[in-house]
């Protein structure tokens, strides 16, 4: 009897590391305590991890944007991709006070989803791409086809973070 294989293949996703997350907010809310131009006013941010959401709260206009440097500085370092944060609208709050809700992205939206397999149709390389929920299966002949995709992907200019993981040979 014929033995069926199974293509080498691997899964596209965009995935967030929420502790990193969580430590990096932490990092946030204890720079925005100690720093002396903070002091006295009502400025914070918190971290919603169920909803993936972050809420800022700040003075001013000035504070809101130190406050968005401080975030993406501590994230960066910790290695969580940047495009993953969404900044809404800021409005006003009671006291003068600037509201700002961020989303943190994760998961390939249907839209992201027909970006990569866009992507990878017009590349001409010997994959098929298949959405599944959240991520994209890239099944191929060869792994060199594989890495060739993933490489082409890294450089592909994605307006969100990619990993790939699961690679079966």
């Amino acid at each position: 009897p014929k033995e069926s294989v199974a293509m080498p293949s691997f899964d596209v996703v965009s995935e967030l590391d929420m502790m990193e997350v969580e430590n990096a907010v932490n990092q946030v809310q204890k720079e925005i305590a100690t720093r002396f131009d903070f002091r006295g006013g009502k400025s914070e941010l918190e971290l919603d991890k169920e909803a993936k959401k972050l809420k800022i709260l700040a003075d001013d206009e000035l504070k809101l944007r130190a406050i968005h440097q401080i975030l993406e500085t501590k994230m960066a370092k910790r290695g969580i991709d940047l495009r993953c944060i969404k900044y809404d609208k800021e409005e006003a709050a009671s006291g003068n006070i600037i509201r700002q809700m961020v989303d943190l992205k994760s998961g390939i939206d249907k839209e992201g989803a027909k970006e990569v397999t866009k992507a990878i149709k017009d590349s001409k390389l010997k994959v098929t791409a298949q959405i599944q929920d959240e991520q994209v299966r890239v099944t191929g002949k060869s792994i060199d086809e594989l890495q060739a995709t993933i490489a082409m992907l890294k450089g592909s200019g994605l307006k969100f973070p990619v990993q790939f993981i699961n690679m079966r040979r």
